[in-house]
C-alpha cells in the first residue's frame, strides 16, 4: 500500500466517534516476510484483529481468546487477553521477552452467524501452516471476511421476524388471528430495525421504534380484522408477541456461559447489556400500550388434544428457530439444522410443562441440554450458531413484559410473580447449554 492511499485510509477511519483501526497500516509495504517472521507489532496486530472480529460476529468471550490463542501459538508468541463485550485489551511478548499490549473496542455489538463461521474457519485454517503468509496477506483474508455482505436484504429480515413471532405466538398459546396479526406486526418493526441499523442509528433508538411500530402495526391489523371479521377484543393479547424480535437471545446464552468460565467481565458485560434492551423494550411496549388500550390478557385456549398439540409445536418450533437463525444471518443450511435441533428441543420443554409436574426452569434446563447434545453431533458450524438460535425461542419474552406491565400499574405483587418465574428460565437455559459443553467438548471442560 502507498504512503498516499494508506494517509487516505486513515484520514477515512477518523471521521468515526469509535475510530477505526488501519490494520494494513501495522505492516511494511511490499513485505512477503512470513508472518511468523514478522515484528511483534505485525504479530500482536494479527492476534487483535482476529479477536476483535470474532467479538463483533456476537461470539462469547472464551471462544474469542481460544482464537487469539490459537494464532499465537502459530506465531510463536504468548497472549494474554481481557474480554468484554465491546472491547479487547491484551498483551502478547515473544520469545525474547518483548511485549506489546494493544487495547480494541467495537462501536457496538451484534450478531453475524455466517461470519463467525467463517472466522473460525479461518482460524482452523491458520493452525495449519497459516503462519507462512505474509501479515498483509493475512490482512487482505480478513478484510474479505469483513466486507462479505449479508445474505438478506431488511425485507428479508422482516419476514423472518414475522414467522418467528407468528410461531412464537402459537407457542404461546395464541391463535390464527394473533399469528396473523404477529405477522404484520413485527414484519413490519424488524424491518424499520433493519434500515435504521443500515444507516447506524444507536442501539436504543431502534429497539424503542422498532418496538412502538410493532405494537402500532399489530393493532392496525387487529382493528381491521374486528371491522370485517368481527373477532373477538381478547385477541389484543397477541401483540405481546409482534415485538419479541427484539429478545437479546445471543448476549443472554452467552452472559451465562462465559460467567460458568470465570470471564465475569464479558459475562457481565453481556448480562446488562440483554438487560437494557429487556428494559427499554418493555418499558416502550407499555406505553404504548396504556396509549391505545391494548392488556396484555390471556390468549383464548385452542381446546387442542394433546397429541394436535405436539404435532403443530413441532413444526410451530421449527420455523420460529429458522426465523431467528435467519435475522443473525445463518445460511439456509445452518438454519436448517438450528430449526431442527430447536424443533426437538423446544417441543420436549411444552410437552415437559404440560404433561408433568416438572417446573418451567427445569423443563428449560432439559431441553437446553438436549439442544447442546443435538449440536454436538453437528459439524462444520460453530456450535454457538446452531445451540443459541435454537433456544433463543425459549426466553420467556412474554413473560417480562407482563412483569413490567403489572409493575407499571401498580400490580406489583403480579408484576413480581412473572419477572421470578422469568428469571428462573433464563438461569436455566445456560446451565443446560453449559452441562452440554462439559459433556461433550474436552477443551471446554477444563479450566484451563
Amino acid at each position: 500500500m502507498s504512503g498516499e492511499e494508506a494517509n487516505s485510509m486513515l484520514q477515512s477511519v477518523m471521521k468515526h466517534h469509535h475510530m477505526q483501526m488501519p490494520w494494513h497500516n501495522f505492516t511494511p509495504d511490499n513485505s512477503n516476510t512470513p508472518a511468523k517472521r514478522a515484528t511483534l507489532k505485525e504479530k500482536a496486530t494479527l492476534v487483535g484483529r482476529v479477536g476483535i472480529m470474532l467479538l463483533s460476529y456476537g461470539t462469547g468471550a472464551w471462544r474469542v481468546r481460544d482464537s487469539m490463542n490459537t494464532i499465537a501459538r502459530e506465531l510463536n508468541i504468548s497472549c494474554s487477553a481481557d474480554v468484554g463485550l465491546v472491547s479487547i485489551e491484551y498483551t502478547c511478548v515473544d520469545e525474547e521477552g518483548h511485549g506489546y499490549t494493544q487495547a480494541l473496542s467495537l462501536a457496538s455489538t451484534g450478531v453475524n452467524t455466517d461470519k463467525l463461521s467463517e472466522m473460525e474457519q479461518f482460524v482452523m485454517d491458520f493452525n495449519k501452516g497459516g503462519s507462512d503468509l505474509s501479515s498483509e496477506q493475512i490482512h487482505e483474508i480478513l478484510d474479505e471476511i469483513e466486507r462479505k455482505p449479508g445474505h438478506y436484504t431488511a425485507i428479508m429480515a422482516g419476514l423472518a421476524a414475522a414467522s418467528a413471532c407468528c410461531a412464537f405466538v402459537f407457542l404461546l398459546g395464541g391463535g390464527l388471528v394473533e399469528m396473523l396479526c404477529s405477522f404484520v406486526g413485527a414484519g413490519f418493526g424488524n424491518y424499520i430495525r433493519r434500515k435504521m441499523i443500515e444507516r447506524r442509528i444507536t442501539l436504543l433508538a431502534c429497539v424503542s421504534v422498532s418496538v412502538a411500530v410493532a405494537c402500532i402495526f399489530y393493532l392496525i391489523a387487529f382493528k381491521s380484522l374486528v371491522a370485517i371479521m368481527h373477532v373477538s377484543l381478547q385477541h389484543e393479547a397477541g401483540y405481546i408477541g409482534a415485538m419479541l424480535f427484539v429478545i437479546p437471545g445471543f448476549p443472554f446464552i452467552t452472559s451465562g456461559l462465559d460467567i460458568a468460565k470465570l470471564d465475569m467481565r464479558s459475562g457481565l458485560e453481556r448480562m446488562m447489556y440483554a438487560i437494557m434492551i429487556i428494559t427499554v423494550a418493555t418499558l416502550v411496549g407499555w406505553v404504548v400500550a396504556m396509549a391505545v388500550h391494548l392488556k396484555p390478557v390471556n390468549f383464548i385456549p385452542l381446546d387442542l388434544g394433546v397429541i394436535p398439540m405436539m404435532l403443530l409445536r413441532i413444526p410451530a418450533s421449527f420455523v420460529g428457530v429458522f426465523g431467528f437463525s435467519i435475522m443473525f444471518n445463518s445460511t439456509i443450511e445452518m438454519a436448517t439444522w438450528a430449526g431442527i435441533i430447536g424443533a426437538i428441543a423446544n417441543t420436549l420443554r411444552l410437552e415437559l410443562v404440560d404433561l408433568t409436574n416438572i417446573p418451567a426452569g427445569a423443563a428449560a434446563f432439559t431441553a437446553a441440554l438436549v439442544a447442546g447434545l443435538l449440536a454436538s453431533l453437528i459439524k462444520g458450524y460453530p456450535r454457538i450458531s446452531l445451540t443459541v438460535p435454537s433456544i433463543v425461542i425459549m426466553v420467556p419474552g412474554l413473560y417480562m413484559y407482563r412483569a413490567v406491565y403489572n409493575i407499571g400499574v401498580a400490580s406489583i405483587n403480579v408484576g413480581a410473580t412473572w419477572l421470578t418465574e422469568a428469571a428462573l428460565i433464563v438461569m436455566f437455559l445456560p446451565l443446560g447449554l453449559i452441562t452440554a459443553r462439559i459433556l461433550t467438548d474436552k477443551k471446554w471442560r477444563y479450566k484451563d
